[in-house]
């Protein structure tokens, strides 16, 4: 059979299953592919598909599924974020940042290892219980080189990895595994995390390196979602936790108590694509998905303010549209200003994100010995121990795009400011007193702006 054959197979079942489950027939569905999906791996799912009955409305990204299941919680709010999204599978990983602005979202950059997931954790456990086995049975041989021992020891060491996801240890039995022997071992989580230490490694690293691809540092980073089967293992969610600052969201079952189940989240986002498109034609959609539309111009750095009054040195800048932000887009902040009111002066600015890493200051070495002599080597111990360099995100002011003065503002008053690009990319600037009528109004050039974007 080819593959075409099975993949029609295997929709037609999922569609009985589907029908079955509503009671009423399934003629069309939204369907997840990975990233780097080529449009001639879509055609020929779309026409498996097309063979099984099944009309596909339309592809939307792993990744994107994965951020829309959560973002459509009632308990979540819309917002600017940066969000990394790790789909671990069984037999490869992929992981994609995205820039979420306003409910729009944008891949930044992917990053995909074809040979990493979860049968490497598997391969550690199926190399540690045939030693073990060999240990006890040295008669019997190895069961890795036969092919039906080979079958069984894979079998229960999987079943044995997805149960010290839940425990804290596990059994393994196995009914004559090789040469007739029947083989019974147990091995417990952190005995375990310590033989795949390196596989752990490796997804953290696959994480930062998506990062790093897209010019960002692990300070920008707001949320992390962790999806596929392998997520379910609590190093993994532990690892990144440790890799990413401490204000990071990690979603995973092991990190957060109320994280969807990562084997469903593909399959939930594009459920809930499908009940945002479900009253749409099929052309409408098409349309509305169509590069043209969904491919527009980003904003290559943030634009935000500077409050000034007097003291043209003081003011700290405060991003009202951030970088990566897809036109036509309308922003509006509000801005403390000092206490006594006045007159102030607005500053539009470009900002430029940078990472400022502070070197601790170095104890004091003392001249002389200690009143105990005894404790000499724990003071050399001490010294050697360096701190870590302390790591803070600070933005750099760029090129000020225009300057307007607020005069006569009210004491304890504040200043809105409302920044409108159009697609065009033109930018139309108001600054007023809150509650005031007419303000300051100007038009600028907007920044630099790239295309970077995709559905």
């Amino acid at each position: 059979m080819t593959v075409s054959e099975i993949t029609t197979r295997h929709i037609k079942r999922l569609k009985n299953s589907a029908s079955d489950f509503l009671g009423k027939p399934v003629s069309s569905a939204v369907v997840t592919v990975p990233t780097n999906f080529s449009d001639s791996q879509k055609s020929a799912l779309s026409k498996a598909a097309s063979d099984a009955g099944l009309d596909v409305i339309q592809f939307i990204y792993e990744p994107v599924a994965a951020l829309l299941a959560y973002d459509a919680r009632q308990e979540s709010e819309v917002k600017d974020k940066i969000v990394v999204v790790a789909d671990l599978g069984g037999t490869r990983s992929d992981v994609a940042v995205i820039a979420s602005r306003g409910g729009m979202y944008t891949i930044l950059s992917t990053a995909h290892d074809y040979t990493l997931g979860g049968a490497q954790l598997d391969q550690v456990l199926v190399d540690h219980f045939a030693k073990e086995f060999i240990k006890k049975h040295k008669s019997a041989g190895d069961p890795r080189e036969n092919a039906r021992s080979l079958a069984k020891l894979k079998l229960e060491s999987e079943s044995v990895k997805k149960a010290l996801s839940l425990g804290a240890s596990a059994s393994f039995s196995v009914e004559s595994l090789a040469g007739g022997m029947d083989f019974t071992s147990t091995v417990n989580r952190t005995r375990f995390e310590l033989l795949a230490n390196k596989v752990f490694a490796s997804f953290t690293r696959l994480l930062t390196h998506a990062v790093e691809k897209a010019d960002l540092d692990v300070l920008d980073v707001d949320e992390i979602v962790l999806a596929g089967g392998t997520s379910h293992t609590p190093k993994i969610a532990k690892n990144v936790q440790v890799a990413f600052p401490p204000g990071v969201t990690v979603h995973a079952p092991a990190t957060s108590p109320t994280a969807i189940n990562p084997s469903e989240l593909s399959a939930r986002g594009a459920a809930i694509q499908a009940s945002l498109i479900a009253e749409f034609e099929k052309e409408d959609v098409e349309q509305s998905t169509h590069a043209a539309v969904t491919v527009t111009s980003h904003l290559r750095n943030a634009v935000g303010v500077l409050c000034i009054t007097g003291d043209e040195t003081k003011g700290a800048f405060r991003p009202i549209v951030e970088a990566e932000t897809p036109v036509p887009v309308r922003r509006t902040a509000i801005v403390a200003t000092p206490r006594e009111g006045g007159d102030v002066l607005v500053k539009l600015c470009e900002g430029v994100r940078e990472i400022k890493v502070t070197k601790p200051e170095a104890k004091p070495k003392t001249n002389g010995k200690a009143d105990n002599d005894d404790d000499d080597d724990d003071d050399d111990s001490d010294e050697d121990e360096e701190a870590e360099d302390v790591r803070e995100k600070v933005w750099k002011v760029g090129k000020v795009l225009v300057e307007m003065k607020v005069t006569g503002v009210k004491k304890g008053g504040k200043v809105e400011v409302q920044v409108d690009v159009k697609p065009d990319l033109e930018m139309t600037v108001i600054a007023r007193e809150v509650g005031g009528k007419g303000g300051v109004r100007a038009v600028v050039e907007a920044p630099k702006a790239s295309e970077n974007g995709s559905a």
